[in-house]
């Protein structure tokens, strides 16, 4: 668990020096520096998908992810929960800065394997280098979004630690295969997540968040039927 809270500790430090740089930041830039991190989030979103080896696996994957999403009304739950934390901390953009910094964090390659290599194999790499990326990010997105981006250490704590914690049970399933599969599905996520930031299309993506994890049922069916 060291990765993780080492990842938390750097969201929030990384917050807070943001929310001190956010007064030399004039208002008229926000949009201008979100939209550059969005075309960054596009092309690691775009470089990470790549690993993937099935299409048909990632197409049935975010499909049946996101009925899942929808059915569980994901989005409309954490918005909610977004909210009624802004309603008593945080300023007007409170939940927007919590979501898009929660997403940004804890989607994609890095925070899947690297929280997979700390559970299995106690190696704690990948979520180091990755608490170094947040800590930068977490700067640039407080001075535009708030305080709000500091909350989003919670959820990296929260679903980082889960899988650390649930990886041992699950490896013996965790094969190079599933684990590029898993991290296409996020890459894929994080392309959304970049279109969020740079147009007004309003993807919901934690909807289909739970197609991160469907490459665990999805591949060894394939293999039991011979398509792998």
């Amino acid at each position: 668990m060291i990765g993780v809270l080492a990842n938390f500790i750097g969201v929030t430090l990384g917050s807070s020096v943001g929310l001190l740089a956010k007064k030399a930041i004039p208002e008229s830039w926000n949009s201008v520096i979100m939209r550059g991190i969005g075309l960054c989030t596009l092309y690691i979103g775009f470089s990470g998908a790549l690993v993937g080896e099935n299409t048909i696996i990632l197409i049935l994957s975010m499909i049946a992810g996101v009925l899942i999403g929808e059915g569980f009304r994901i989005e409309e739950r954490f918005n909610g929960f977004a909210h009624r934390v802004e309603d008593r901390f945080g300023g007007s953009n409170f939940a927007g800065g919590f979501i898009t910094a929660s997403l940004l964090m804890c989607v994609g390659a890095m925070s899947i394997v690297g929280s997979l290599d700390a559970g299995i194999k106690g190696d704690n790499t990948l979520l180091l280098t990755k608490t170094v990326m947040d800590t930068i990010s977490a700067v640039v997105l407080s001075a535009s979004l708030g305080i709000g981006v500091m909350f989003a250490g919670i959820t990296v704590l929260v679903l980082e630690g889960g899988i650390v914690l649930i990886a041992e049970a699950v490896s013996p399933y965790l094969t190079d295969w599933v684990v590029n599969e898993m991290s296409c599905v996020g890459s894929v996520l994080i392309v959304a997540i970049g279109i969020n930031l740079i147009t007004d299309a309003k993807l919901k993506i934690l909807n289909y968040m739970p197609a991160m994890f469907l490459p665990l049922a999805f591949c060894p069916l394939f293999e039991a039927l011979g398509l792998a």
